[in-house]
């Protein structure tokens, strides 16, 4: 274990809210970080393995998830300040939570959110991108598939899948630590310069006063 001041920066929020641009944004103006995201190392799997139906391919999406929070407790050992981002969800929190007790890390927390339809259009749009993975649209998948009408994609999202994810998934309401929320409805009226602001505010917070949750809430 190791005593610091060491900040664990969590982008959370629904799927199609900004998350990689603002971990974009955040390692540009605020890093150097070391960067995580759940969804590279599924990716990565899916890219090594494969699957050949949905239940060999849960079973990568758990084990990418044990190598995610392996590669956070790694970076906490090291000392290096982290962001990770993910949909995180009370799935995540025990062990996150347990991570930042055992190496005496600050989490803040970044949720984003935005309207449903927005979010919706802005989801299937990414899925039906050349540059979306085809691991995320299909039930098997051997490296190197490709698409030829992601249209027609098995696992292209519908609406009331979306919906009851949503809803249910508690994307909305996570939090762990010092947690400000942005609402991204309309990326246009973010300002990112505030943004940056903010969190630099709840990082020296969550640094000072370790047992204090602030949830800061603001229409963007």
């Amino acid at each position: 274990m190791m005593s610091s001041e060491q900040i664990l920066l969590l982008v959370a929020g629904f799927p199609g809210t900004g998350k990689s641009r603002l971990r974009t944004l955040v390692q540009k103006r605020l890093g150097p970080f070391a960067s995580l995201s759940l969804d590279d190392v599924k990716e990565e799997l899916y890219d090594c393995r494969g699957f050949v139906d949905s239940a060999a391919r849960e079973h990568l999406d758990r084990a990418a998830l044990e190598i995610f929070l392996a590669q956070v407790r790694t970076m906490m050992a090291a000392g290096r300040p982290i962001l990770a981002e993910y949909p995180f969800s009370e799935k995540q929190r025990p062990q996150l939570e347990a991570a930042c007790a055992d190496y005496e890390v600050r989490p803040v927390t970044v949720r984003l959110v935005a309207d449903f339809e927005v979010l919706f259009e802005r989801q299937r749009e990414r899925d039906l991108d050349p540059s979306r993975h085809v691991g995320h649209l299909v039930d098997t998948y051997r490296p190197g598939d490709t698409l030829v009408d992601r249209r027609a994609a098995p696992r292209l999202l519908r609406r009331e899948v979306f919906l009851d994810r949503y809803l249910h998934r508690g994307y909305g309401t996570f939090a762990l630590g010092t947690t400000i929320e942005i609402d991204t409805t309309d990326f246009e009226q973010i300002d990112d310069d505030d943004l940056i602001s903010r969190i630099s505010q709840a990082s020296r917070i969550a640094r000072t006063d370790r047992g204090t949750d602030l949830i800061e809430k603001e229409r963007a």
